[in-house]
């Protein structure tokens, strides 16, 4: 109920932002045109009815008729008055790029950006309504959706930019009858990134990839597990995958979908089978989990993800692209908003898949062996990610290799029988990389088999006879590398959380805080310079004061015709306001981006640290 409330709100708050984004700059530009038009209409009124009563030489009629002509004909309809007899009214109040000109063509904009995201809008809406309703629909309305959220979103952006520069001229300009250029400069310059940036990103070919850590597994290598697949996927009649795949992730998967293997392309249909959960399955559960798979490849599940999966990968990059593009953000919210609406389509489709792959498999095999597959599936996964979560908690640094998978396989047993292990088993889903699962209760009703919670310790307790792992031969050589590579990373993961979380307080913390944030130097005018410590800024000139970074509430970077500066807001108060410190930056130069990032970074890690050990004196 929490998880859903979490959704809602979230789908809530995009839709909202999705409205921001698509009409707050049009309905703002729309109510200053249409209240600037119609100011000038009343004062223009009042102006020629004035002029019109105070010309003698106009007799009554003239004066009747010039004045019906103009309450008729408002200065705010000049441009579409397109008749032959207004053609003159036309020519001499709507001439090309003249103020009424541009307030006529900057409201039509307002009017037609507005409808066009209403229209976006409704399509959003009615295009997620098909992929609920329809399956077989689903890829083409997703299709049609991607191209059209894609180029009218960046139209979006084109028509919006423009607008905010129209806006930045023309607000200071009839209010004040005085314009900025450096606001115009500041609205056009981020109105043309932003429309390069959503226009190239449009035409540009996103990359996208589907890389599996694993290794291939030969017939020779494993002939009767082979057998053993070929003759559940001829009972299930679907052909066997081509090729079988095996890791050390917890979980087990198909896919036709191009992937790639050790620097190999694999085509065609890929099983993926995890070795560490082969070895707590025995041979009747792990034949209950293939059956369940090649149920997908069966059901033609894993061939609409292929097609569907590569498109989904470039629409979210592009969707996210648009979020660090500046003013590209007025399409990043249609496009999330759309694509949670298609989510929660394949996550319901994805649930019905689940259940009819599981009564499949079941079927084939058994409903207590899918169960108990279930069941340890579960608890090796809840297991081991608790153990990888303490290992990555310790504020030590890791030493030599970490045997995590000796240590799962050890420790599950003794799990299964905790308190903890019955509370994570009462929510545990079965991981999955591409699906989202329904929770293990569900699925233990539609194949008709419960098993109480007080029996799932004894079922993961319990050794396998014998299992396919052990039908491997190059099983025990996988696994070495693979756990390996993955225990490598993990320190090295782990070693960079320490240098965000060390103050440091020892020279092993300092050695290890210094290898990811060494002092970094910037060269400044007159033989000047500014080192960027883990510690704070060290500036050379005025005294070479130290700032340091407990001191810094507040970081502003100003450029300067005569040297940039970086201005350090303190915490403390000051004679107005809260106390600053200039920085002079006078030569930094080419070195200015650099110098940003470093100063950025370096003031990022001194809030994690700090935030952390906050985190840490509040626990009991």
């Amino acid at each position: 109920m929490a998880l859903a409330r979490t959704i809602h709100a979230d789908l809530l708050r995009v839709f909202v932002l999705t409205l921001v984004s698509l009409f707050a700059i049009p309905a703002a530009t729309l109510a200053f045109t249409e209240y600037a038009l119609r100011s000038q209409d009343a004062a223009f009124l009042q102006s020629i009815e004035k002029r019109i009563a105070g010309d003698a030489q106009l007799s009554s009629k003239d004066k009747a008729e010039a004045t019906d002509f103009y309450r008729s004909h408002p200065l705010s309809r000049a441009c579409d008055a397109t008749a032959p007899e207004d053609r003159n009214f036309h020519d001499k109040v709507c001439s090309p790029y003249s103020m009424q000109w541009q307030f006529h063509w900057a409201d039509r904009a307002a009017v037609w950006t507005i409808v066009l995201g209403a229209a976006l809008l409704a399509a959003a809406l009615v295009l997620g309504a098909l992929a609920f309703a329809n399956r077989g629909l689903r890829y083409a309305s997703f299709v049609a959706g991607w191209r059209l959220m894609t180029v009218s979103s960046a139209l979006e952006v084109v028509l919006q930019s423009a607008m905010l520069v129209w806006l930045s001229f023309w607000l200071t300009a009839y209010f004040w009858q005085s314009y900025y250029v450096k606001l115009i400069a500041l609205a056009g310059i981020m109105a043309g990134a932003a429309v390069f940036y959503a226009i190239y990103t449009l035409f540009k070919k996103l990359p996208w990839g589907n890389e599996i850590e694993g290794e291939l597994i030969a017939q020779a290598d494993a002939p009767r597990l082979w057998e053993r697949i070929r003759q559940l996927a001829g009972r299930v009649k679907t052909a066997p995958p081509d090729q079988i795949v095996a890791g050390i992730d917890t979980n087990f998967f198909v896919t036709e979908a191009p992937c790639e293997v050790r620097g190999r392309t694999l085509q065609g249909r890929t099983l993926f089978v995890s070795l560490p959960l082969l070895r707590v399955l025995d041979q009747a559960e792990a034949d209950a989990v293939l059956a369940h798979e090649l149920a997908h490849l069966g059901g033609g599940d894993t061939r609409s993800s292929a097609a569907l999966g590569p498109k989904l990968l470039q629409f979210d990059q592009y969707t996210w692209k648009m979020r660090s593009g500046g003013l590209t953000i007025v399409a990043h919210y249609l496009l999330r908003l759309y694509r949670m609406i298609f989510a929660f389509a394949l996550a319901r489709d994805s649930r019905e898949r689940e259940y009819k792959a599981d009564r499949v498999a079941a079927g084939l095999t058994a409903p207590q062996a899918i169960v108990q597959s279930l069941i340890k599936i579960s608890a090796y996964a809840s297991y081991r990610n608790d153990v990888e979560h303490k290992l990555f908690a310790q504020n030590r640094e890791h030493d030599g290799a970490l045997g995590i998978a000796r240590f799962v396989a050890d420790g599950l047993p003794p799990y299964a029988s905790s308190e903890a292990f019955i509370e994570a088993m009462k929510t545990a889903d079965v991981p999955h990389p591409y699906d989202s699962h329904p929770p293990l209760l569900e699925r233990m009703r539609n194949v008709g088999h419960h098993v109480p919670e007080s029996a799932y310790g004894a079922i993961v307790a319990t050794a396998p006879q014998a299992s396919w792992a052990d039908d491997i031969e190059t099983a025990p050589a996988i696994e070495q590398r693979l756990w390996s590579d993955y225990e490598q990373r993990f320190v090295q993961n782990h070693e960079l959380s320490l240098a965000y979380r060390y103050e440091p307080a020892t020279e092993e913390e300092r050695a290890i805080v210094l290898r990811h944030f060494p002092p970094v130097g910037f060269a400044l005018k007159n033989g000047d310079r500014i080192d960027i410590t883990y510690a704070g800024m060290h500036p050379s000139a005025d005294g070479g004061s130290t700032i340091a970074w407990d001191e810094v509430k507040g970081l502003t970077y100003k450029d300067g015709s005569f040297g940039d500066t970086l201005i350090v807001t303190h915490h403390d108060k000051g004679m107005l306001g809260a106390r600053t410190t200039k920085v002079k930056l006078a030569g930094l130069g080419k070195q200015k981006e650099n110098f940003k990032a470093a100063t950025g970074d370096y003031w990022q890690r001194h809030q994690i640290m700090r935030a952390q050990q906050k985190q840490q004196e509040q626990q009991p």
